[in-house]
Parts: C-alpha cells; structure tokens; sequence
C-alpha cells in the first residue's frame, strides 16, 4: 500500500470508528488551509481527508485491510486533491471537525415519541367551583399488541437493508469544476431506517401502533374555568414503532348556570322584589352552592343595590379560600292596579307628601371611557 491511512491519522489499526473520528477532528482544525495555509500543510490535509474517508467507509476500510486501495477508481490512493475521493471525505465531516455535528449520521430510528393529544370536557359549575372527578374515552393510538410495536409480522423481523447495508443513506460521487464531490442522501429503498420490513404486521401495517377508545379518570382540581387545560403525561398518541406517548391535555368548558353567572371567582344573581318588599323589608330563599339559604332583604332597598354573601363563591384555584356571591336587587313597579289598589297608594303618597314630587335630577350615568376623560380633565 502506498499510504499508511492509519498512520496519517495517528491511530491503532484496531481503533474504532469514534477514535478514528475524534482524530480526523482534531488534525483537520490544525491542518485546515484557512488557519495554516502553508503548502506542505495543505498537502497534509488532503493525506488526512483521504484517509478519513477510507476509514470512516465499512467497505473502503475492508477493502483497504485486506490490501486494496479504495481510492484507485477515483483518482488514485492516499492524497489526490480537490473534493470527493483523496478530497474531503465527506463534507458534513469537514463541518463536524470545526463546528460539532451538524448533520444526523447514520440510519435513524423507526421508534419516535408520539403527538400530544387534546380533548374537550364539559363541567358543571358546582364540580368547577369544588373539584370532582370524571371517566373520560378517549380515541388514541397505542401500541400495536399484535407485533409489540415492531411492525414485522409475528415470526418476522426487520432485514438490514440490502441497498444501504444498514447504513440508512447512500453516497454519490459526481464531478464538478471543483472536483468530484461525494454527497449523502437517504436510502430511497429503507427511507433511511437501514432496515426493511419485508412482511409488515396485519394489525397495524407495520406501523407499530393501533387506534383503540380507552376510559381514563381525570381529576379536575377545584377553581378551573373555561379554557383551564389539565396535562396527563404519557396518555397521548404513542409515537410511531411503538415510541413513547405524548401527553394528552383536557381543556375544561364550564356549562352555563340557569341561576348564577361567573366572573372570575365571584357568582353574581339577581333578585327581583316588588317595591312593598323593598320598601318594608323581606327574606329571600336562594338555593347556592353550599346549600339553601335566606337572602336578608331590607327595608329600604333600593334597585340595583347588592348584597354580598362572602366565600360563598369559587374556590380560588391557587392559594385558599374562595370567592363571594353577590346578589344584585331588581326592584319592580306595579304597571296595572285596581280602583283600590289604586286608592291606597294615593293615600300612601298623600301621607308622605309625595302627591306631586318634583324629582330629584342629576347627570347622565357616564361610561368608563367619559370618566376617564373627566378624571384627566380633573373634573
């Protein structure tokens, strides 16, 4: 052999493929004509590429072991110049030497993790405001339990690709005005995998993975509301090959109350009394998430006045405590009255000297915009 490529490298001739790649690194970053441009040290440079590329290549090494030279049908051993055979040996392993591993090398794996998975639940108010727990079905893929998430059918198993010998890529070398360049793509016959399924399995096409519906328990946290996700690690899509699941989120849609509204973690309702009650007072029953209670109205009441009732509202998701339900009071005017119904409000009005009030006038409700623009006017 003219050339020592295990000698050039620096390397035993037992060296394995890391050692052999951690040696081409460290003489390209020293040898590389952009940091060390003398002649001779550019003529060291393509001794090293070239013997990278024989010892880097399963084939051309075996060829080159047993006394052949692997470069000599493309342009002689040890050293030719310009890029490809006796060049670069590969260049995504020029890239490598100086700045790590930019490209994935070798055949990639068929196991991936699968994607998350989301599903809709809808709660009452009463389980978001205090928790609960729920059965869910959910439609998924999971591991094939046919082939175990291998693919192969049973009794089968994945062949080393015959085109790639399990390499999961192919290399072409072609001629440019720079020289000949060899470039790596893809095996087309084993997309890359470096192995072929020859009988996929039945279940799953070899796919490793099947869709079934399963029954999973959920427990909803007290306080959440309309959008809350919860994150159920690992109850996703398995992934292709039968790889690790996804998580699967449950995003909460709370159902319209018929009596309260939310805001936040406060319950808002509204009361409507006649103006007797209002006027002389009364006691409301309201049935409300801790149970039947009695809405002291009092004399007096104005409409539109509120009454709080304090922790009696949602359970604050984080931290303690809960929020309050405010009653709102809607006071109503009798529209139709009879002849005596009639003469007894005229007596009322006769006794408090309101037979013909004047009225009490006072600006106009502003919005939220006008008293703003009040405010910075300093009215």
């Amino acid at each position: 052999m003219a050339t020592d490529y295990y000698a050039v490298l620096g390397v035993r001739r037992d060296a394995g493929q890391d050692e052999i790649k951690k040696a081409f690194r460290r003489l390209a970053r020293e040898l590389h004509p952009d940091v060390n441009p003398d002649p001779k040290t550019q003529e060291r440079f393509k001794e090293i590429n070239a013997a990278y590329e024989v010892l880097s290549d399963p084939q051309k090494k075996q060829v080159y072991d047993l006394g052949g030279d692997p470069l000599s049908s493309t342009g002689g051993a040890g050293g030719a110049g310009g890029f490809g055979a006796g060049g670069f040996g590969n260049f995504s392993d020029i890239m490598d030497a100086f700045f790590g591993q930019a490209t994935q090398r070798g055949p990639r794996s068929r196991t991936r993790r699968g994607q998350d998975a989301m599903i809709r639940l809808e709660v009452e108010l009463d389980e978001a405001a205090f928790g609960t727990t729920k059965d869910i079905q959910v439609d998924t893929a999971v591991v094939c339990t046919t082939c175990s998430g291998e693919g192969a059918a049973p009794g089968t198993s994945a062949q080393t690709c015959d085109m790639c010998r399990g390499r999961g890529e192919v290399s072409q070398v072609t001629r440019s005005f720079l020289g000949q360049v060899m470039t790596s793509r893809p095996c087309p016959q084993c997309q890359g995998f470096g192995t072929v399924v020859p009988t996929p399995c039945p279940e799953c096409a070899g796919d490793g993975r099947i869709r079934s519906r399963r029954t999973l328990t959920v427990k909803i946290p007290a306080g959440v509301d309309n959008g809350t996700r919860i994150q159920l690690a690992g109850e996703g899509e398995v992934g292709p090959g039968g790889g690790p699941a996804g998580d699967l989120y449950v995003e909460i849609q709370e159902l319209p109350h018929p009596v309260f509204q939310r805001r936040g973690d406060d319950l808002h309702c509204t009361v409507t009394i006649p103006m007797t009650a209002a006027a002389l007072g009364t006691k409301c029953p309201l049935e409300t998430l801790d149970g039947l209670e009695e809405i002291d109205i009092r004399p007096g009441t104005q409409s539109g006045q509120s009454i709080p009732l304090h922790q009696r509202g949602v359970t604050h998701l984080r931290g303690g405590g809960r929020g309050d339900l405010i009653v709102h009071v809607e006071v109503t005017t009798p529209t139709k009255l009879d002849a005596e119904q009639e003469d007894l409000l005229r007596r009322l009005a006769a006794l408090r000297g309101e037979e013909r009030p004047s009225g009490t006038f006072a600006p106009g409700q502003q919005g939220l915009f006008s008293r703003l623009k009040d405010a910075f006017n300093g009215r």
